[in-house]
């Protein structure tokens, strides 16, 4: 059954618009946390020269990222894996970028070190790790929403929370990743795009 989330239909054209320049011009994408999967979809549909594997922990999320795929026609969406980035071993032994949006904040920072641990294991040198999402920048909200989102992720779930870009930055540098390069997204979110050492 497709799922839906109204966020993807406003964010996946924006992303799609940092990610087309910035992915190789051939290989395997693998998106983790695929949620619904009208992203992979809409990336897919424009990006025909690369190959896309969505993947979720979530059963119902990836039937409805197989049923979006189905529906599309696309030859060029892989049938949805179950992935916990937190796994040592990951169903995707290798990929030449690694896309996951909108996860590290609904999660706990476990998740966060799973999935750049994960991308270094599986990219190769110059491989891209692409992250969207609202963060911290130098210790502060960037817009006075996403510190209501903040405060509310964090009543759900004290594990969660809007995480800081330098400490992520950090973090990556320490598995083998480059500075990101930063770009400005709509509704105060921040697409991170980080190359393989």
């Amino acid at each position: 059954m497709k799922l839906h989330a109204p966020a993807a239909a406003r964010n996946r054209q924006p992303i799609l618009d940092v990610l087309g320049p910035r992915l190789p011009a051939q290989g395997l994408v693998l998106e983790v946390a695929s949620g619904t999967g009208e992203h992979v979809v809409h990336f897919a549909a424009s990006l025909p020269h690369l190959v896309f594997q969505p993947s979720d922990p979530d059963a119902p999320s990836r039937a409805s990222i197989d049923a979006w795929s189905q529906e599309s026609g696309l030859a060029n969406v892989r049938p949805a894996v179950a992935l916990d980035v937190e796994a040592a071993d990951w169903p995707v032994a290798a990929a030449d970028a690694v896309l996951c949006s909108n996860m590290i904040h609904i999660a706990p920072w476990s998740a966060a070190e799973g999935l750049l641990a994960g991308a270094a294991r599986i990219l190769p040198s110059g491989g891209v790790l692409h992250l969207y999402g609202p963060y911290r920048r130098e210790g502060r909200h960037t817009a006075p929403s996403n510190e209501a989102f903040d405060a509310d992720l964090r009543r759900r779930n004290p594990a969660w929370g809007v995480r800081d870009l330098e400490t992520v930055a950090g973090r990556a540098a320490d598995r083998g990743f480059g500075p990101p390069e930063i770009v400005e997204m709509p509704a105060n979110n921040l697409s991170l795009t980080f190359r393989r050492r």
